[in-house]
């Protein structure tokens, strides 16, 4: 028997239980056995009910074995959580999505384009462009322009940084744009710009926004931008790949950076969270935005946020030039804060620890896989995940 796996949950809700138990000991055998994988905490919900609650491996260096309440850094599973943050600003009346950017952020006003910044933007930045990543900024580690090499050089990528907001805004604004807003497709610091958006309007820090506005209503007590004395010992290690193939920490959790508060909260990839947490938040989501009786956000946001809203319908395949992406290309397009699959309808991120989490609003299914292994491109565990998982479906609920 497969632990782990509610085999009679699973056939309740319409799902191949062998499948599924032949999902996770592969999973099991090629990453965590193998020693590819220094953990995983893998679970799956259909219509919300649990039928998939998987811990492998260790926690941390010495060997202890991973705990079900572990703390994951989520790096870029942060982005979601800014741009319902955001959204709801929109609700309130505070901000639109063709507001332009410089409206909130003077110092965008005028930045120009290109290696030479000889050009002048088509269109101003708009707030949509800062969902979707069509901004014009990049992020360092794309490694492609002498712009992005800029980036790296001032550190513009890093998740716990010395400057401020307004100083990590008076930087950017140093540098040109890639290219003119709307044109193309790159991942960037555009969440992190957009959540010095929502600082500026709430006028108060992200993290104080995210408390009272998302994790208090969700109870998502574990997820924050600092980790708490208190909960340090269930922080894992994250570990790197280098060239070689070799692992080794690159943050330990009894003495991990995230016990100290930075100046600057990333909302592009500064948070860490929990399983249970993270499954409140996608459940939220699920449901359009409403979780127990707390509606953060109206239906009709929620699919607007889900739906593919790069100009003219295209895929990233269509509109990205960047190596370095949480997404493939081909037939996906980009929401208002995650990728979404142009034929399934399904959404989903992850993060450069490779953590990931994906939500099929059809088959009702929600899926969330953590680990900590820099880089998240090392491994194709995310696509044998979710293929794994259709694959398992018995009863399928698409027309």
């Amino acid at each position: 028997m497969t632990e782990g796996l509610d085999r009679a949950a699973a056939q309740a809700a319409g799902m191949d239980p062998d499948r599924l138990a032949a999902l996770i000991d592969g999973l099991d055998a090629r990453y965590i056995l193998s020693g590819k994988l220094p953990h995983m905490h893998f679970t799956l919900s259909r219509d919300e009910r649990p039928l998939v609650a998987v811990t492998r491996g260790a926690g941390r260096a010495t060997g202890a074995a991973l705990a079900d309440d572990a703390l994951y850094r989520i790096a870029s599973m942060t982005k979601p959580v800014t741009s319902v943050a955001f959204m709801m600003l929109v609700e309130d009346g505070r901000v639109a999505l063709d507001t332009p950017v410089a409206d909130v952020i003077p110092e965008f006003a005028d930045l120009p384009v290109g290696p030479t910044a000889r050009r002048r933007p088509r269109r101003p930045m708009r707030m949509v462009d800062l969902l979707r990543h069509t901004s014009g900024l990049t992020y360092g580690l794309q490694r492609q322009t002498a712009i992005d090499a800029r980036y790296r050089d001032l550190g513009l990528d890093d998740f716990q940084q010395k400057r401020t907001s307004d100083d990590f805004v008076s930087d950017l604004a140093s540098i040109p744009l890639e290219f003119s807003p709307g044109e193309r497709w790159n991942y960037s610091v555009s969440t992190d710009v957009l959540g010095v958006v929502v600082e500026r309007l709430s006028g108060c820090d992200l993290g104080s926004v995210f408390r009272s506005r998302i994790f208090d209503p969700l109870g998502m007590a574990d997820t924050g931008f600092v980790l708490p004395d208190d909960k340090a010992d269930r922080m894992t290690d994250a570990w790197r790949l280098d060239e070689e193939g070799q692992m080794s920490v690159a943050d330990l959790g009894a003495r991990s950076g995230w016990r100290r508060q930075g100046r600057f909260l990333s909302g592009g990839g500064g948070l860490i969270s929990s399983v249970a947490d993270y499954q409140r938040f996608a459940r939220m989501l699920l449901r359009g935005g409403e979780l127990d009786g707390a509606r953060l956000l109206r239906p009709e946001t929620m699919a607007q946020m889900r739906a593919n809203a790069l100009p003219r319908g295209r895929d990233l395949a269509a509109m990205s030039n960047a190596m370095f992406s949480e997404s493939d290309y081909q037939g996906v397009g980009f929401g208002l804060g995650f990728a979404v699959e142009l034929g399934s309808g399904e959404y989903y991120w992850g993060g450069v620890f490779s953590t990931y989490f994906w939500i099929d609003p059809v088959e009702r299914l929600i899926g969330i896989f953590m680990t900590q292994l820099l880089p998240s491109s090392a491994y194709p565990v995310r696509d044998e995940l979710r293929q794994g998982v259709s694959q398992a479906i018995a009863t399928s609920r698409r027309p």
